[in-house]
């Protein structure tokens, strides 16, 4: 049996909404409250270290805007993945684009490019974590799951 996620199954199935977010109760929902207060300082399978911002975009700007963004850090992944993966980065990038704004993933991208050529893959990769590392580190960022 598939346990799936319990604050989807209130929000879409029971309420007929799209998130918490829209719900009326959401302020006095402990489900709800429990999961931002783990969220700030523990990961699942995913990071949830800009869960709250996400929430604010959202409500602030709506779904599409938000959409949007996380699609251009789907290509900037991409693009780490096809230049910059020695086949041990995809988690580390997923997080970084998690986790960071897209104009930091461009400027390291770009730093990376400008730094690596005729680098090999391996070389490639570790150029782009440093850069990637500095600017979490400046920034007091997590690039891995918190358990």
């Amino acid at each position: 049996m598939k346990v799936g996620c319990p604050l989807i199954t209130c929000a879409v199935k029971q309420r007929g909404i799209e998130f918490c977010w829209q719900c009326p109760e959401q302020e006095n929902c402990q489900k709800w409250h429990e999961r931002r207060e783990w969220g700030k300082s523990h990961d699942s399978f995913v990071c949830y270290q800009k869960l709250e911002d996400n929430i604010e975009f959202i409500k602030s700007k709506g779904i599409s805007p938000f959409v949007k963004n996380q699609q251009e850090k789907e290509q900037l992944v991409t693009a780490m993945l096809d230049e910059f993966n020695e086949g041990r980065s995809k988690s580390f990038y997923c997080i970084a684009a998690t986790v960071m704004d897209i104009q930091e993933l461009k400027q390291a991208i770009a730093q990376a490019r400008n730094e690596s050529k005729g680098m090999d893959i391996k070389g490639k990769a570790k150029n782009i974590h440093s850069i990637i590392n500095a600017i979490a580190e400046k920034k007091k960022y997590h690039l891995k799951l918190r358990k």
